[in-house]
């Protein structure tokens, strides 16, 4: 954020500000004279020249290099004084996604987050919600023998994320859940037997947990998300496949918490409609 104040007290910002990081990283005037190539009556006039003259950019910029700070923040334009690539490289994060249900950066962000409202788009039924032979169909073929390992280890994360404190609120297509029940898209060759449990499963869950789990269900042709978790005022991870794009300035996850509310007033159905929703499809589909 740009502060607007007087060129006057700009000038004498700049003299505190440049004395403060050098006093942090130990620099005395003469090293600093050295290090960006100027006499050191050049530093001394810097830190106490009086007036609202404030130095030429090549000498801001270079001070600003040689303390490892900002230069917007050593002219009073910004209180962070980070600079903007270590301000990206905290705030913005990519890490990869494996195929395996709840790994462990997944459940460290629900961690971090206990007690907190967790908002998500899942990219297919979240996998907080599935029955253990609905996970083996989908992520067998991608784990192989694997499969039971990693389904009983995220089963105790899962576990421990019901008993974190956190409201959940879940924001899924309707077509997802119509597809699910009736075999159809992604879930073709999904035998009978396996939806019928996993129904089952949904009714139960949602009539133990409701109200601390909402899902609302909304019209993918009016309205869109990618996959995407919002970690209460902490952090917003969206899920691009490979990997995840974690966000954590507060502009950014208050920006995403923003797109979340929005498919919540868009939504088809709100969260008390579906139970009745489900149990309609079900019936429709000969469950």
């Amino acid at each position: 954020m740009r502060i607007n104040i007087d060129k006057r007290d700009r000038a004498a910002l700049f003299r505190e500000r440049l004395s403060q990081a050098m006093d942090e990283k130990a620099e005395t005037q003469s090293g600093l004279a050295r290090r960006i190539r100027v006499d050191r009556s050049t530093i001394s006039q810097l830190l106490t020249g009086e007036g609202a003259r404030l130095p030429n950019a090549q000498v801001v910029a270079e001070c600003a290099t040689a303390l490892d700070v900002s230069a917007d923040w050593l002219l009073g334009l910004t209180e962070r004084p980070e600079r903007l690539a270590d301000l990206l490289a905290t705030s913005l994060t990519m890490t990869e996604a494996p195929r395996a249900l709840i790994d462990e950066t997944i459940f460290g962000w629900h961690q971090e987050a206990a007690g907190y409202k967790i908002r998500h788009v899942p990219a297919t039924l979240p996998d907080m919600l599935k029955t253990r032979a609905m996970l083996r169909w989908e992520y067998e073929p991608q784990l192989g023998r694997t499969a039971d390992q990693a389904i009983g280890a995220s089963e105790d994360r899962l576990n421990l994320m019901a008993r974190s404190g956190s409201d959940y609120e879940i924001a899924l297509p309707e077509h997802e859940l119509a597809a699910f029940i009736r075999a159809e898209g992604y879930y073709q060759d999904l035998p009978a037997e396996i939806r019928a449990d996993q129904i089952a499963r949904l009714r139960d869950l949602y009539a133990q947990l409701y109200p601390a789990l909402r899902i609302y269900l909304f019209d993918a042709r009016r309205v869109f998300s990618a996959p995407v978790t919002v970690f209460g005022p902490l952090l917003a991870v969206l899920y691009l496949g490979r990997h995840y794009i974690a966000f954590r300035d507060s502009a950014r996850v208050t920006s995403f918490s923003s797109h979340f509310d929005w498919l919540v007033r868009e939504a088809e159905l709100g969260a008390r409609d579906f139970p009745t929703h489900l149990d309609a499809l079900a019936r429709d589909a000969g469950f």
